[in-house]
């Protein structure tokens, strides 16, 4: 007799049970995509134990006939696939017919349905034991077809499905052991009732524990829907989205980094109304925030990604929860390149420019003034450009009534703050801005597109500018003048412990060229990677941009400063600095009058 032989059917539904029931909450979001898929508008979830002593799922949907119920319970039994194009053709979030009968193996598990065409409503439960179908023995062959034929009786219900999930691992009690406290294991179910209501915000869904109820979603457009689920705080940060290439569809809201998390709490990603935690997807919108985010924060967003179901593969994971997609390339630049124009939109987007108002018939306060500053001077060139703009529009720029229009979004300058921050007043209040940030931010936009556009535009120095450095640093200007060349800075060997900077980025020339070099030349020392600048070209570009902006203490003119909340507004991404830091906040004329109790 051979050794190798056939499982028992209840082994076999409890081994699958290990890859589809982790805890309750996979529990949970099985039964309601079972309710979805049947049509339902309206879920209803009672809890007890944090789901492990009882889940039931209400739902309004189409039913269960009678004849099905006893399917309903057996394994790869389902009304979603009938062939293999079908499956290659998912469009409904169930399709493998297994979750119930595996549920079943671990829990004690109660269907009543009553279908739309049917007199009364059904129950089947599998408290007392199957007997086999006719026709099917416990052979080699009928083991593994056998299905559980649990007796089926009448039942008062007025319409729709009610599943009873009770006791979840009563027979498996080492499984049991690894479920967490009742409230983690309540927090995962909530989680799961989140997720399905942002796919689903035309389904009305409730959920109590141990009695109480907890949420509560009405059916609602998306809008509402979100601010429900994620919060009102998430709204003010987040743009909204909607991109469509071809039979791509990527719509939603992305946060911007002002509204960054410690973890990925915040962070919902649907394909084709399911939702997923996929690498390809977190990668391409991990990418997109890099520019913008600081250090190790998380962005938050809730996106929905829509394709031809045949382009993914939802049969990957026993959870569903990971997907495969055919063209895996194309979506992650689809999804990268929709979601960083939609993070980049320039402030001006927001607000129609206009010009400034009427200056007030009174004196204000007018912040020192200084005297033209030559062009040799160091920190001049780096603002050169958008101060050359500033006085040509001067009268514009220094309030002198120029017709009708909003206010821009940045406003207007008032006043330096310690040569740091800059006051302005725009509509809604009052704008504080840090100029260096800014600048910064405003300098690498632009090093980015002329590098985009072709070889960096360069200046000579007139006299070399010598610079002492260590044996690490003469090693790396000796390894990595090609890549030095390509930033558009010249630097050759002077001596044995000596370095000549002969060019630099034309953008840059009035920044402090020591600290530029020296930052260079230490990140080329830490990645000698042939690809560095194609590989980390906007690292090295922000480290330039950085050193190159104007500095704190630096006293503005007017004219200036209000020449950098123009370019702020038409600059991308300018709500940060490359580090990630936000650029300006907004006070707005309630928040100032709460400052001083006005009103109360």
């Amino acid at each position: 007799m051979g050794i190798i032989k056939p499982l028992p059917d209840l082994l076999i539904s409890q081994i699958a049970a290990g890859e589809v029931v982790e805890r309750p909450a996979s529990v949970l979001k099985e039964l309601l995509e079972n309710s979805l898929d049947a049509g339902a508008t309206k879920i209803d979830v009672q809890l007890e134990e944090g789901g492990v002593r009882l889940i039931r799922v209400a739902d309004d949907g189409g039913g269960i006939a009678p004849e099905d119920l006893p399917l309903a319970l057996a394994r790869h039994a389902t009304s979603k696939i009938a062939s293999l194009d079908d499956l290659e053709r998912v469009g409904s979030y169930g399709f493998r017919g297994e979750a119930l009968a595996s549920i079943a193996a671990v829990a004690r598990v109660a269907v009543t349905s009553r279908a739309q065409t049917a007199a009364h409503g059904w129950r089947i439960h599998n408290d007392l034991p199957p007997t086999p179908l006719p026709g099917e023995g416990g052979d080699r062959n009928g083991a593994a077809r056998r299905v559980a034929n649990f007796p089926v009786e009448p039942a008062a219900l007025g319409g729709g499905t009610v599943i009873e999930v009770a006791d979840l691992y009563y027979n498996t009690p080492a499984r049991r052991k690894f479920l967490k406290t009742e409230a983690t294991e309540f927090a995962h179910c909530d989680e799961v009732l989140r997720r399905m209501a942002l796919a689903r915000p035309d389904v009305a869904f409730t959920l109590s524990h141990n009695g109480s109820a907890r949420r509560r979603f009405a059916r609602a457009d998306f809008s509402r829907r979100a601010k429900e689920v994620v919060g009102e705080e998430f709204f003010p940060h987040a743009r909204p989205l909607d991109a469509v290439a071809g039979p791509l569809r990527l719509s939603g809201l992305a946060a911007l980094p002002a509204y960054s998390r410690s973890g990925r709490d915040e962070q919902y990603f649907f394909v084709n109304g399911r939702f997923v935690r996929d690498k390809l997807l977190t990668h391409a919108a991990r990418q997109a925030w890099a520019d913008i985010l600081h250090g190790a924060r998380h962005p938050a967003y809730v996106l929905f990604l829509g394709l031809d179901p045949a382009g993914v593969d939802v049969n990957v994971h026993p959870a569903k929860t990971e997907v495969r997609f055919r063209d895996a390339r194309g979506i992650h630049q689809f999804v990268f390149h929709a979601l960083q124009r939609a993070l980049a939109a320039p402030l001006a987007a927001a607000t129609p420019a206009a010009p400034p108002p009427a200056a007030p018939a009174t004196a204000t306060f007018a912040p020192p003034r200084q005297s033209a500053l030559g062009v040799g001077e160091p920190s001049a060139r780096a603002y050169l450009e958008f101060a050359r703009a500033a006085f040509a529009g001067d009268a514009a720029a220094t309030g002198a009534p120029a017709g009708d229009g909003a206010a821009p979004l940045l406003g207007y300058a008032l006043a330096q703050v310690h040569g740091v921050y800059v006051l302005a007043q725009n509509s809604a209040g009052l704008v504080l801005v840090d100029m260096h940030a800014a600048h910064e931010r405003i300098l690498y936009e632009k090093l980015k597109a002329g590098f985009d556009a072709g070889p960096p535009a360069t200046q000579t120095l007139l006299v070399p500018l010598l610079i002492a450095a260590s044996e690490a640093e003469m090693a790396s200007a000796g390894d990595h003048q090609e890549t030095l060349a390509q930033l558009g800075v010249a630097v050759a060997p002077a001596g044995p412990r000596e370095l000549a900077v002969r060019s630099l980025p034309a953008l840059l020339a009035g920044g402090d060229p020591l600290a530029l070099v020296r930052s260079l030349l230490r990140d080329l020392a830490e990645h000698p990677a042939s690809r560095v600048v194609e590989a980390r070209r906007n690292e090295l570009l922000a480290t330039m941009a950085c050193h190159g902006a104007v500095r704190a203490r630096r006293q503005l003119t007017l004219p200036e400063m209000n020449a950098l909340l123009r370019q702020m507004e038409e600059t991308e991404r300018a709500d940060q600095c490359n580090h990630g830091r936000p650029t300006w906040v907004q006070l707005s004329m309630d928040e100032l009058d709460r400052l001083f109790m006005r009103g109360r």
